[in-house]
């Protein structure tokens, strides 16, 4: 569109690896890593991110979901609490979508936006939730350096039947061009 320009726009870009038997929180982005460029970032940019994808299960895990700025180790934009999973999935999908406007910039530079994650209780139905869980706040991120976009899943249960894959990953700048 006229007066927009994208980051990264991987669209498919091949399906991350399947993340499953981990407890621990993980990047589970499609390679390579979306990265936003040092001083990209301008009071009022609009960031928006999607990804989808499809997840198994066994009994009933909870399952945590998020976009991360810097990376797991780095700030939580927005994320679910720990949602516990209808037992029995098999390949269901998933999706998640951001957006954010920066505040301000710099090394404490801030963030406010929200989303939502639709998550199924069978193949063919569901519920959206909305993220963060949390009061809207500013998040404080450094836009001096540059910073990786991913998302980030963590199961309540380590279990190699616990599967969840990225199939599908974009990150916008939807920003007007000056």
């Amino acid at each position: 569109m006229p007066g927009y320009r994208s980051l990264s726009n991987f669209g498919y870009g091949g399906p991350g690896a399947a993340y499953n038997t981990s407890v621990t929180l993980t990047d589970v982005s499609p390679v390579p890593q979306t990265v936003i460029p040092a001083g990209a970032l301008q009071v009022g940019s609009t960031i928006a991110v999607e990804a989808f994808g499809f997840f198994s299960n066994t009994a009933t895990p909870t399952l945590l979901l998020g976009v991360y700025y810097g990376g797991v180790a780095g700030v939580a934009l927005a994320a679910t609490s720990a949602i516990t999973t209808t037992t029995g999935a098999t390949s269901w999908p998933f999706r998640l979508r951001y957006k954010g406007i920066v505040r301000s910039t710099g090394t404490a530079g801030t963030i406010m936006g929200g989303g939502e994650v639709w998550i199924p209780t069978s193949l063919i139905a569901g519920a959206w939730r909305p993220i963060p869980e949390t009061t809207f706040a500013n998040v404080t991120i450094d836009t001096t350096v540059a910073k990786t976009i991913t998302v980030g899943a963590q199961w309540g249960t380590n279990n190699a039947l616990n599967t969840l894959t990225v199939a599908g990953f974009l990150v916008e700048n939807l920003s007007t061009l000056a």
